[in-house]
């Protein structure tokens, strides 16, 4: 008859083995600075021997933290927003806590729903993305009474804390851009629905620029629902020139519509930048290695995500706190330009 099972290993099993107490292993499993580095890694070694697994779960309640920031963003499969994500959780890691994330599919509906379970979970702190939300989603996000940080955006109401940049203001520059290479025809292909604000946000700034140059800016191309796809970006590319063959110019909502706009446009055999300039946004990698290479604004993604690591720390740790106003960090954006246009 073979041996019972002896179980799973107890902080007890571990502290006995390290010849030290209970709260010992505790404190050095939370890197309490009350533990010498020396004393941490001999009782953590020791626990990998014996295969206990710290349980942080039963930790966090006794001392009422749950050592995770909760982040919603649109979409999962967006480079700019993997880059925002994967920054925000390397610098919060460096300090011993987690990311719990969620994607609301550019659905504002799903994203209250969302909120309402992160927020159940009791995070430290709560990044979203944008600066437009359900009126109940900012109701919760204002009583959570914890801090929170809109991103990608510079909302005119703030909730809380922001870290982002004006998404109309990149068109301001893009189209100037243009207009200064002496093109005064330009259109705009996005999103049909203002489930993506920030592309409806790029849109209104291409139509207010245009009009700010005194151009007419009713050449716009809508591509579908968001996120715009290299596919729909090349749909969308080919009812511009059958329907306006005369276009100098068009900006595309993101990197990939642009790269779908410019493949229709090799299909057809048409010269890109000669015929008509294509600009585009995310500074993607596919942007700088397609063959031309597509002028876009670079948003910053991961300084999106470390500035808001670096705030939510801050106040955490009681860097002013919430006592203090609301923070605005504003991301300078970058026009690169390129050999589309």
């Amino acid at each position: 008859m073979g041996d019972k099972p002896s179980g799973a290993k107890t902080m007890k099993d571990v502290a006995e083995a390290a010849n030290v107490s209970v709260m010992t292993v505790s404190r050095a499993f939370k890197s309490d600075t009350s533990v010498s580095e020396a004393t941490r890694l001999r009782i953590r070694k020791i626990a990998d021997d014996l295969g206990y697994v710290f349980d942080s779960t039963a930790a966090n309640l006794r001392t009422q933290k749950t050592n995770f920031v909760a982040v919603t963003i649109p979409s999962i499969n967006n480079a700019n927003f993997a880059d925002t994500v994967d920054a925000l959780s390397d610098r919060l890691a460096g300090a011993g806590m987690q990311v719990l994330l969620a994607y609301s599919g550019y659905d504002m509906a799903k994203e209250e729903e969302l909120i309402e379970q992160l927020l159940r979970r009791r995070p430290e702190a709560i990044v979203v993305t944008g600066g437009r939300h359900s009126d109940r989603a900012r109701r919760m996000l204002r009583n959570a009474g914890i801090p929170v940080v809109e991103t990608w955006d510079l909302p005119a109401d703030p909730i809380g804390h922001v870290v982002g940049f004006s998404n109309a203001a990149t068109m301001h520059g893009m189209v100037d851009h243009l207009v200064a290479k002496g093109m005064t025809r330009i259109a705009f292909i996005g999103g049909d629905t203002d489930g993506d604000t920030r592309g409806a946000d790029r849109r209104r700034g291409y139509i207010a620029a245009m009009q700010r140059h005194g151009l007419a800016a009713h050449r716009l191309i809508g591509a579908g629902k968001p996120p715009i796809s290299m596919r729909e970006g090349a749909a969308a590319m080919g009812r511009l020139l059958d329907t306006m063959p005369d276009t100098q110019a068009v900006i595309c909502v993101s990197d990939l519509s642009a790269f779908g706009a410019l493949s229709e446009c090799q299909r057809r055999g048409v010269n890109v930048p000669g015929d008509i300039a294509i600009a585009g946004f995310g500074a993607y990698e596919i942007a700088g290695v397609c063959h031309p290479t597509i002028t876009t604004i670079d948003p910053k993604p991961r300084l999106i995500g470390a500035q808001a690591a670096e705030l939510i720390l801050e106040l955490l740790n009681g860097a002013g706190g919430e006592t203090r106003g609301p923070t605005t960090i504003e991301i300078d954006w970058q026009l690169k330009a390129a050999e589309t246009t």
